[in-house]
């Protein structure tokens, strides 16, 4: 059976790398990108058309740092614990279904609960249940009493660390996430402490990659970002306090930053909903410097990959997109944001063939309206996603928003 191809023209294209351009198509066949041309060259064109006059044709957003299993509770962690682990899979699975309803076509789970984001996981890149394309890291990696050591794998020594590292590759995560420092959603711990040192650091990343596997590290305190980068990670989660040695050796060692400015953003907007004190308390503390740091890193030149980590307190699955907004709102610019949000972040994930709008790529598209280069609250705001297109098929439809008078 043949496929009718499906082309996409009009509006505005922006193929994941340079700014929005006028006067393009693409076509679509089956699941596939087949062709980007100027439109002149598609006069003769019989198959379906889809009209993007007044929108922007975009890749799907990825997000390269969620938690499948949480949903956004004033204490996530809690709330998942109340919950048997076939609910807990069932919450996870609606919140892949709000992911993708909010335009975000692949994720990178960065720590789930007892390994329910692999089956998840699992089930999503088989496309049994609506969602983005998923790649995992299981259990993360920490010191004892360190972040995240209430769901993680408890490991001191690189001796330790190595074989924490083996188990999740025995398991068959995509990527081996290390805790390198404190956090804010753990308590007793200070997010600007280096947990692991330098040595079990390099062990544990070293051993990820013998076995091919990305790696990824909470690292907020310099310290802890140091010892992180200079074992040989991937990619920095947070960054928050970041210095100009960190930025220097992360720019040098081609390390992406997932900055993940929504995850303190929701706590201080929703402080008194139910969030611990503690809670509150480190990201009061954290804000300002976490923004600063951040722009010194841009302004450096350094490779940034969008990240949420959604699934914290009121960092809702399904809001995702609104990252870019606050990465705008931090200094970095619209097309740079966009670039964060879908091939750069395609670059980190790994995904396959997706995150930019180029012919033999998977046509997992955005169609938002109007020019998310000049008001990147059209990316941003779900509501201005017109159409969210997953596997070259359209999966969500809204109507454009009506224009006050």
């Amino acid at each position: 059976m043949i496929e009718e191809r499906t082309l996409y023209s009009g509006g505005l294209v922006f193929d994941g790398r340079q700014a929005p351009k006028p006067g393009f198509g693409v076509v679509v066949e089956d699941d596939r990108i087949v062709e980007v041309d100027t439109v002149g060259n598609f006069d003769g064109f019989t198959g379906n058309r889809v009209d993007t006059t007044g929108a922007t044709l975009m890749p799907g957003l990825m997000d390269c740092h969620i938690h499948i299993c949480y949903g956004a509770e004033g204490n996530p962690s809690d709330a998942a614990d109340k919950l048997t682990a076939s609910a807990l899979t069932l919450k996870a699975m609606e919140n892949a279904r709000r992911t993708l309803e909010g335009g975000v076509v692949a994720v990178r789970d960065c720590g789930g609960k007892d390994y329910i984001d692999l089956d998840v996981r699992d089930a999503l890149n088989a496309k049994r249940f609506p969602g983005p394309v998923m790649r995992a890291s299981g259990r993360m990696i920490c010191m004892t009493g360190g972040h995240g050591n209430k769901n993680g794998i408890v490991a001191d020594g690189c001796d330790e660390v190595i074989k924490a590292v083996r188990t999740n590759v025995h398991l068959g995560v995509d990527v081996i996430k290390i805790m390198a420092t404190g956090g804010v959603m753990t308590p007793g711990v200070n997010p600007e402490d280096a947990h692991y040192s330098a040595e079990e650091m390099k062990a544990g990343i070293s051993e990820a990659r013998r076995f091919h596997k990305r790696t990824a590290s909470h690292a907020q305190g310099a310290e802890g970002i140091l010892n992180a980068v200079r074992g040989g990670i991937h990619s920095i989660e947070h960054g928050i306090f970041m210095d100009d040695e960190c930025i220097r050796e992360m720019i040098d060692g081609g390390v992406f930053l997932v900055p993940t400015l929504a995850a303190v953003k929701n706590i201080l907007n929703n402080r008194d909903s139910g969030i611990p004190a503690w809670a509150v308390e480190k990201s009061l503390r954290v804000y300002d410097i976490h923004l600063a740091a951040f722009r010194s890193y841009i302004e450096a030149g350094g490779r940034v990959a969008m990240g949420t980590d959604a699934g914290t307190p009121f960092n809702q699955h399904g809001e995702n997109a609104q990252e870019l907004a606050w990465m705008v709102e931090a200094g970095m610019g619209e097309v740079d944001a966009l670039i964060a949000g879908t091939s750069n972040a395609a670059e980190l994930i790994e995904p396959g063939e997706r995150g930019v709008i180029a012919g033999g790529y998977i046509a997992d598209m955005l169609l938002v309206g109007g020019d998310p280069s000049k008001d990147i609250s059209m990316a941003a705001d779900r509501a201005n996603h017109l159409k969210v297109i997953k596997d070259g098929r359209v999966v969500i439809e809204r109507a454009r928003p009506q224009q006050a008078a």
